[in-house]
């Protein structure tokens, strides 16, 4: 059980006898009143973001939430198809919905992490930032950065990104798959 100051981001509850990650927590004291913890609340089957506020009275049980690797295979029709890590015999599909468009930002055979709940797949983890290889990137002209010296570019899973001007076919880039953007261009290896 956590206690109402426990409750803090990255930990996961059961609230409303459902799983939820803590995104945000503040604990507020002020002046003739109790402590109080207000927190926004991820719920991991729906998405849905909450507000909840815990009094020092108040206590809730951590959530069993257990964290899989699986790999990624490829995504088609509206479902995105995974395989254990160690069995590649042993394949399954999910709701393209449960990855949030990050599978945009997956190659074939990459690692990510299944959120599991009652020996069930809630949710998938990908990583924070990805390697990908430009594919097709127009050319910078001189004198078109009227519009902030951004372009378009393809990359190796089919994603379209704005980057800057200097980036060009066969470039590396790091890529932020929580907000879809490029982060730094990344040395060939």
């Amino acid at each position: 059980m956590l206690v109402y100051n426990d409750i803090t981001p990255k930990k996961y509850i059961i609230y409303q006898n459902e799983p939820y990650e803590v995104i945000d927590s503040h604990v507020a004291r002020t002046q003739q009143r109790k402590p109080q913890n207000q927190t926004k609340l991820k719920n991991l089957i729906t998405g849905k973001i909450i507000p909840a506020t815990f009094h020092a009275s108040d206590k809730v049980p951590e959530a069993d939430i257990e964290l899989e690797n699986i790999k990624y295979l490829y995504t088609a029709k509206g479902e995105s198809w995974f395989c254990k890590e160690d069995d590649p015999s042993d394949r399954f599909s999910l709701k393209q919905t449960m990855l949030e468009g990050k599978e945009a930002f997956l190659k074939s055979n990459s690692i990510v992490e299944a959120i599991m709940f009652d020996e069930k797949i809630i949710g998938v983890k990908v990583p924070v930032k990805v390697d990908l290889l430009v594919k097709e990137a127009a050319m910078a002209v001189k004198g078109n950065t009227a519009q902030g010296g951004n372009k378009q570019v393809v990359l190796e899973t089919g994603a379209t990104i704005n980057v800057p001007m200097f980036i060009n076919e066969g470039d590396m880039l790091r890529i932020n798959t929580e907000t879809g953007t490029y982060t730094e261009r990344v040395d060939k290896k």
